[in-house]
């Protein structure tokens, strides 16, 4: 579980969007760029090539 402080400050390293975690599959999503970084650990790989690219069903699914 991430801290909510870590969660507050963190943004996407792309576009800088706010985040919004999926606890569910442990990753932050960035709704702008369509992307779902991973959590390992309870640490955020906020790395390009590590993110997934979502689907937009993907994205309103989690924005619902």
């Amino acid at each position: 579980m991430l801290d909510k402080k870590l969660l507050d400050i963190l943004a996407c390293p792309i576009c800088k969007s706010p985040l919004h975690y999926d606890k569910v599959n442990a990753e932050l999503i960035c709704r702008a760029d369509r992307l779902a970084f991973p959590v390992r650990d309870d640490i955020p790989v906020m790395i390009e090539d590590e993110a997934r690219q979502l689907s937009s069903e993907e994205v309103d699914v989690l924005y619902k």
